[in-house]
């Protein structure tokens, strides 16, 4: 889930501050503005969130086996 990836991923620090970057209009998903913090997620989407310190994309791949 979106709000799951962005803690994984170090852009933040917890729950909270995950809802504020979304609900803040921070992030999108595949390019559309995203503000549900549930959002599924799968193989294939990006996901670009704008922080102070400049923009983040992710990019979601399969694990490897």
């Amino acid at each position: 889930r979106l709000g799951q990836l962005l803690k994984y991923a170090s852009l933040a620090m917890d729950g909270s501050e995950a809802k504020a970057l979304i609900s803040g209009g921070a992030v999108t998903v595949d390019g559309e503005q995203e503000t549900r913090r549930g959002r599924q997620l799968h193989v294939g989407s990006v996901v670009e969130v704008d922080l102070p310190q400049g923009r983040q994309e992710l990019h979601l791949v399969a694990p490897t086996p």
